[in-house]
């Protein structure tokens, strides 16, 4: 990954960053709410030796620095906290008065400071000015030589001891800064590996890679979907509707050489849209001028019938097994030059019947009395009956649903496609977030607002077809078709 793509997941999942932010910004209010307070006393040491003449002294002060850095552990020694525990002031046994310790050097000079942290500030002082005292003599005493009279190292206090009015702990600005520092970058460290960990295809670049076709058109994401899932009205005009046009003009070109004139609409998995995008794709063709025939093939789980208020008894199956004829099943819907061939009746042999003789016959002929033929099939990867419909057509198109369909997943519909050797014009990405379009419509010519003044399409429906639902569907009658 490139810092670009490490940027966009951050982007992508910024509700991620700020939840963790809020989350460590919380968890440091509570803990700063109900941490007690402590507080520092300090006492500074001088550390010298004896000398004399100006070589004696630098000597010297060498000496007492590397004297100083050995006393910073020797303030936390026990023997140090035995004699501190001994003084009645105190009031705590040497353990405690060792956790109690710390102590550092100044850089470069012979000064030691000494730091007491207590929750109490009365105590701590006391604990620091019984270091003091207890200190300097027990560094006289261990500096002292055998049989010698005077320490060769001095030790002096120099400043206090003092302590501070205001607690040194919890220090709010630090904690809630270092909390909402910490959390964003824990919070951007999770989206992106989440990213990372993520084989959802959500974009069409990511889509383009897996499937290895061409991306015909990326459909935005609309709430209104479910209740509106026709290009109707104002819905025509939203950035479906232009993503849709975008589809079907990518689809007059897929062929530089002979017209897609049957086209399969597929998906992976259920609940990708492919009915809803076969129906707008079929009403888009039609807008555009064209003759065409919508063939609901999904036979199973058929939707085109209820999407556009059609009766659905009788329909493609009725035809295959020789029920009723083509003419009698077809129904035109809208004030427009589209038609609908309906799934019909449930059969109990799916797949025998989309992929026998009479199946190819019908796509052959419909291709030649309409300019173009849509089909709603089943998801690959569920049953095959998509992929057999798939072969007996001019190509296949692809519906991935942008955050659900996976990487693997995808490239298995397209294994699917190619294991019938069926073409596979391009992808469509459904419900992408932000997607291509950008609401720009033609109503700046005038065309939106001359096709609002056409009336609202309406569903005509065929009284032979109705008539014909009332005639049993029957195995025997599937057997004589074939």
């Amino acid at each position: 990954m490139e810092l670009r793509d490490y940027v966009s997941a951050v982007r992508k999942r910024w509700w991620l960053v700020a939840t963790t932010a809020c989350l460590a910004l919380a968890a440091a209010v509570v803990v700063t709410a109900t941490a007690a307070p402590t507080y520092a006393a300090s006492v500074t040491f001088f550390v010298s030796t004896p000398s004399s003449g100006v070589t004696d002294a630098y000597q010297g002060g060498l000496f007492s620095q590397q004297r100083a850095r050995s006393y910073v552990t020797l303030v936390t020694s026990d023997r140090l906290a035995r004699a501190v525990a001994a003084d009645p002031g105190v009031g705590l046994d040497a353990d405690e008065i060792k956790g109690r310790l710390s102590a550092r050097t100044v850089p470069d000079t012979v000064l030691l400071d000494v730091t007491v942290v207590d929750t109490d500030s009365g105590r701590a002082l006391r604990v620091a000015q019984a270091v003091a005292t207890e200190f300097a003599e027990l560094v006289a005493v261990i500096e002292t030589p055998p049989g010698g009279t005077a320490p060769t190292v001095r030790v002096d206090v120099v400043t206090g001891p003092r302590v501070g009015t205001e607690p040194v702990s919890p220090r709010p600005v630090r904690n809630f800064g270092l909390a909402l520092l910490l959390g964003l970058i824990v919070g951007a460290a999770a989206a992106v590996l989440r990213d990372i960990l993520d084989t959802t295809v959500r974009s069409a670049s990511t889509l383009r890679q897996a499937a290895g076709r061409a991306i015909l058109a990326a459909v935005p994401l609309d709430p209104r979907v479910k209740d509106e899932p026709l290009l109707l009205d104002d819905a025509a005009w939203s950035p479906r509707g232009e993503a849709m046009r975008h589809l079907r003009t990518n689809l007059q070109f897929v062929d530089p050489d002979r017209r897609a004139r049957c086209v399969v609409v597929t998906s992976a998995l259920p609940d990708e849209g492919k009915s809803t995008i076969a129906c707008n794709l079929a009403i888009v063709l039609a807008e555009a001028g064209h003759r065409v025939l919508l063939v609901d093939a999904d036979v199973r789980r058929p939707k085109l019938a209820g999407y556009l208020d059609l009766e659905g008894a009788v329909g493609l199956t009725n035809v295959l097994v020789g029920q009723v004829d083509l003419e009698t099943a077809v129904q035109r819907w809208g004030d427009r030059d589209l038609w609908v061939l309906a799934s019909g009746s449930i059969p109990p042999n799916p797949s025998e019947l989309l992929g026998s003789q009479q199946m190819a016959r019908l796509l052959a002929t419909v291709s030649e009395s309409y300019d173009y033929v849509v089909v709603d099939t089943s998801p690959l990867l569920v049953v095959t009956d998509a992929a057999v419909v798939a072969s007996r057509a001019d190509g296949a198109v692809l519906v991935t649903r942008a955050g659900k369909t996976t990487v693997a997943q995808v490239q298995s519909a397209v294994l699917a496609i190619e294991a019938v050797s069926a073409r596979l014009f391009g992808c469509v990405l459904n419900a992408a977030k932000g997607g291509t379009g950008d609401g720009y419509s033609y109503a700046y010519y005038g065309t939106r607002d001359a096709e609002r003044s056409r009336p609202a399409p309406r569903p005509l429906t065929a009284e032979p077809a109705r008539k014909a639902a009332d005639k049993p569907f029957t195995v025997e009658a599937g057997r004589r078709g074939g």
